[in-house]
């Protein structure tokens, strides 16, 4: 018997591609984590100044991010 060791695939939850929305999102929190903004507040204040909108149109707050990520993660 051969032991393969352990894979990750990174899209092996995903039940479909992501749509527009998802991707823009995506796309600003890489920005994001990519100029060392890790905290959530910090992440935040960013999505705004980027104008990244949220699903009901306001503005990201921490609440609604973490609301967010949890719909999108169902």
């Amino acid at each position: 018997m051969i032991k393969r060791e352990p894979y990750l695939n990174p899209h092996q939850a995903r039940d479909r591609e992501p749509d527009d929305y998802q991707n823009l999102l995506g796309d600003a929190i890489e920005r994001c984590y990519a100029a060392s903004v890790h905290d959530l507040a910090g992440l935040v204040e960013r999505l705004n100044d980027a104008k990244v909108p949220t699903p009901g149109g306001k503005p990201w707050t921490a609440e609604l991010f973490k609301q967010e990520m949890k719909r999108l993660g169902a």
